[in-house]
């Protein structure tokens, strides 16, 4: 490691060390975030029966959540990175929960697809800021922080069809309504957020210097590769999951004749899955460096989603929950590695990757929608299983002096 990074890793380690409390509460609000919105795929069976809906307009109503949030996000980033906004977290929080009351009270398509897009502007706000915090708040374990804080957004991602299955599918859609007491939770939480961030934001901005003095040395040219290289792997993954996340309950219930509760409760294990896949990929980022944690999260994967389509039902639970651990890993380090690939420019790695990965699952859950309805459900999970062949791409990728492992 070179002199200018351990010192710039020491620069970001006295400015504070990690503040636990600040990235737990970051987490927590996003387990909460992520679990209101998890809510909607969750129900997708109850609306598909009540308002006659096909493949295609699932797919379209996923579109419209996650593509508001791909569309802000980098836009958030970008203004933020100049002009931080240290309350903009509550208020958009403000924005999921207005959604989701609309959501329980729709009783049209349109209406449905509003309520979801309202879901998805709040996401837009609440990550790219939430991650700067966090990356503020690290100490210099940048892959412990973000890992910690994406956990719980995928623990909440986890809890929402659990939640469907034993509250919602029972007492129907207006049930949704009870789950903005979560939300007015979060908003108070986050505006004590916001104060600390208020109040540390100067004090710490060595650690912000630290990170634009990390040089790495590569070219434009070779930066821009190394991003492009990082989408098309969280296409990769993103598309995948998002099979998963939008289709898995239609896919066990028409292949294997399940329950809709039991459909859920498989769908939940899954998505737990990917919560401790995003812990551990972090924490061992931070030990191993990037690259590796990236080039397995995705390539490793291949075994288990080409082996999927011709399982039967225990075997496709056991082979989801490893699909769900390996590529989960990926998220927090293709982060992390951005941010080090453009240092000084959190806000903006956060808003693109972050919105990325909502707006390419949000297309790839429409296209896979209207392939369905052309198609069957086990063709969309026989076409995907390639999916994570794009992963050999990683060989493109840069090797990187990471200042995170020094401060591990």
């Amino acid at each position: 490691m070179s002199t200018i990074q351990t010192a710039s890793t020491a620069a970001a380690v006295q400015a504070g060390g990690t503040t636990f409390a600040v990235i737990l509460s970051l987490s927590f609000c996003h387990l909460l975030n992520d679990m209101m919105q998890s809510l909607v795929p969750a129900i997708y069976p109850i609306l598909k029966d009540a308002y006659g809906l096909d493949f295609a307009q699932i797919g379209l109503i996923t579109l419209a959540f996650q593509c508001t949030a791909s569309l802000f996000q980098p836009v958030v980033g970008i203004y933020t990175d100049r002009h931080p906004m240290p309350y903009s977290l509550p208020i958009g929080m403000s924005s999921t929960l207005v959604g989701l009351l609309l959501m329980a009270n729709a009783h049209s398509y349109p209406i449905i697809l509003l309520a979801a897009a309202l879901i998805g502007l709040g996401s837009s706000v609440f990550h790219p800021e939430a991650s700067r915090v966090a990356r503020l708040a690290s100490g210099g374990r940048y892959g412990m922080a973000q890992s910690l804080f994406q956990v719980g957004g995928n623990t909440g991602s986890a809890a929402g069809p659990l939640l469907a299955a034993f509250v919602v599918v029972p007492h129907g859609q207006s049930s949704l309504v009870w789950f903005s007491a979560a939300a007015l939770l979060a908003m108070l939480i986050l505006v004590q957020v916001g104060s600390w961030y208020a109040r540390n934001r100067v004090s710490r901005a060595p650690v912000r210097k630290a990170d634009a003095a990390a040089g790495h040395g590569l070219s434009r040219n070779r930066v821009g590769l190394a991003i492009l290289v990082l989408v098309a792997l969280l296409f990769s993954k993103n598309v995948y999951t998002a099979s998963l996340n939008s289709y898995f309950t239609f896919y066990l219930i028409g292949r294997f004749q399940v329950s809709v509760q039991l459909a859920q409760i498989f769908l939940f294990v899954f998505l737990g899955s990917l919560a401790l896949g995003t812990l551990v990929g972090g924490i061992i980022g931070d030990r191993v460096g990037r690259r590796p944690v990236i080039w397995f999260s995705i390539l490793g994967a291949l075994p288990f989603t080409l082996a999927l389509p011709y399982a039967n039902l225990f075997w496709t639970v056991v082979l989801s929950v490893m699909i769900g651990l390996i590529m989960s890993s990926a998220f927090s380090a293709i982060l992390v590695y951005a941010q080090d690939l453009l240092p000084g420019r959190v806000g903006l790695v956060a808003g693109v990757f972050f919105g990325f990965s909502f707006g390419l699952g949000g297309l790839g859950a429409a296209a896979l929608g209207e392939l369905a309805d052309r198609t069957s459900i086990a063709t969309v999970y026989l076409i995907c299983s390639f999916l994570p062949l794009l992963g050999l791409l990683a060989v493109f990728l840069p090797k990187l002096e990471e200042p995170a492992r020094g401060a591990s």
